[in-house]
Parts: structure tokens; sequence; C-alpha cells
């Protein structure tokens, strides 16, 4: 089994994506919990306060990789 402690962050990254991949791409419907909605209803009041900005996904996956939050 792989140890997940002696992986490289950005090799936890890709194993993150791949993950959500995989689950994204099942069949099987799961409800989304409630503070989900939330969530978004507070991200969508961050961006029209100009409180917040979209940041394209790539470049997103890249900054991460690179440590940058």
């Amino acid at each position: 089994m792989l140890a997940i402690e002696g992986l490289t962050r950005a090799e936890k990254l890709r194993m993150m994506e791949a993950l959500w991949d995989d689950l994204a791409h099942d069949k099987a419907i799961l409800a989304s919990p409630s503070w989900h909605g939330e969530a978004l209803k507070a991200a969508e009041k961050a961006i029209a306060s100009g409180q917040a900005d979209f940041v394209d996904w790539e470049i997103a996956k890249q900054n991460l990789r690179n440590g940058k939050a």
C-alpha cells in the first residue's frame, strides 16, 4: 500500500484530482449537504461585493502545485 506521508504535495494533489474525477463520473447520485448551498450563497455575495474574484481552474491547480495559496 502507498504511504501518503511519503508523497510530495504535487503527487497528493494529482491523486486528489484523480479521485475527484473518478467520483464525478460515478453513476451513483449523491445529495449535496445543506452547507454546500450556504457556501455557494456566501461565495456569490463575496463576488457581488467585490471581496472575491474568480481564478481559472487550471491556474488555481498550478498555483496549488507550486505551493501558492
